[in-house]
């Protein structure tokens, strides 16, 4: 049998991972990319990051810029530019990874499973047919095929270009 070693989760699997002294939505500085912060895309209204500890290559997380908890705290101008956001995602998603297909959702507190209940936030997690196969039923570890800073690097670009459209 082989071994599949992910020692960089632990301290996350134990839950001893260096706390964040703010929303994880709301990076620290204006930067509109940070690869430290997995930070792809940040403009007036929404930002997207890599999550780090993704259940897929490539799952992104979208967010409104401001702190809201529910799609109901949303103005109307919020709204629009989050679900553009998420499409732009996608689609960029798309061209560089070509999945066969994605989950895309989000969860609304706490007991609906959102992790970080207080600030909406999306999930976009591409998916390939036999993506989840025996080693993730079999030992409950997920394999992700690239890593987190390859897949940035390989996204970065195409947000920077989104980022300078609304520049214009």
């Amino acid at each position: 049998m082989k071994t599949l070693w992910t020692p960089w989760r632990i301290e996350h699997v134990l839950g001893k991972a260096p706390k964040i002294r703010h929303c994880l939505f709301e990076p620290c500085g204006g930067a509109r990319a940070d690869k430290n912060l997995l930070l792809l895309y940040r403009d007036e209204l929404s930002l997207v990051l890599l999550n780090r500890f993704p259940y897929a290559n490539g799952h992104l997380l979208a967010a409104p810029k401001r702190h809201a908890s529910c799609l109901t705290e949303l103005s109307a101008e919020e709204n629009l530019a989050l679900m553009e956001t998420v499409k732009q995602a996608t689609g960029i998603l798309k061209k560089h990874l070509a999945p066969d297909g994605f989950n895309i959702g989000c969860n609304i507190g706490a007991i609906a499973g959102a992790g970080i209940a207080d600030h909406l936030h999306f999930h976009i997690v591409p998916r390939w047919h036999g993506d989840h196969n025996f080693i993730s039923v079999v030992a409950d570890i997920r394999t992700i095929p690239e890593h987190i800073e390859a897949t940035y690097d390989r996204l970065l670009p195409d947000f920077q270009a989104l980022l300078d459209q609304h520049a214009s």
